[in-house]
């Protein structure tokens, strides 16, 4: 009965061990394995079944998938069901689906790699061709739990939209304003520690004045 125990224990311990190092890591994850993303357009048949491949995996925000490929294919990212129902990018709305390389007809390799950034359902295609390929099985989607969360690398605010540096010719200081008396005003020191403004006008009076006391 205590071997029992003991085992059942540490069968329990294995599993929590297990599901805690499975949520302490960011995964790669090689899409269809090693059949990678191909289509074969003669056979009209792809090189893996991509839905059974999904549906055996867990995905997390963090976590990427590897595109194995090359450009014949393309790798479409949608949140839009519709849009991955009907197989066609064209008409997405911002925001909606991400085209991320391919669907060029040459053969070059390319390795695509997609973050998972959004929880819930997200849908991949190839809508090469007009989306046949999408339409004979080059297509799945996945379900992405929270997991760690997103990493600061992932989780960046997008940079400030940019803005053109002013011309030279606005960032000149301006020119000083200097102040002047005015030619109309004229500001004598009476000697008492305050000064009097007289306009010529007045100066003249007063010096008529002057003139006639004396007469």
């Amino acid at each position: 009965m205590e071997v029992a125990a003991i085992a059942n224990l540490v069968v329990l311990s294995l599993l929590i061990t297990s599901a805690a190092s499975a949520t302490t890591k960011y995964t790669n994850y090689t899409v269809g394995g090693t059949a990678g993303w191909f289509f074969n357009s003669t056979t009209n048949t792809t090189s893996a079944n991509y839905s059974n491949w999904a549906a055996s995996l867990t995905f997390n925000l963090g976590d990427f998938l590897i595109f194995d490929t090359n450009g014949n294919q393309t790798v479409i990212q949608t949140y839009n069901q519709t849009v991955y129902q009907t197989c066609d990018f064209d008409d997405a709305s911002d925001g909606d689906a991400f085209q991320y390389g391919g669907g060029n007809t040459t053969a070059n390799s390319l390795t695509v790699a997609v973050p998972l950034t959004q929880e819930g359902p997200n849908f991949y295609f190839s809508d090469a061709y007009d989306g046949v390929q999408c339409q004979n099985g080059m297509a799945f989607e996945i379900q992405v739990k929270h997991g760690l969360g997103l990493p600061p690398s992932l989780n960046q605010p997008p940079p400030p939209p940019y803005v053109a540096p002013p011309s030279p010719d606005s960032q000149s200081p301006s020119s000083p304003t200097s102040t002047t008396p005015s030619d109309q005003q004229q500001t004598y020191n009476g000697g008492f520690g305050f000064s009097f403004s007289f306009s010529p006008a007045l100066l003249l009076l007063l010096l008529l004045l002057s003139a006639f006391v004396l007469v």
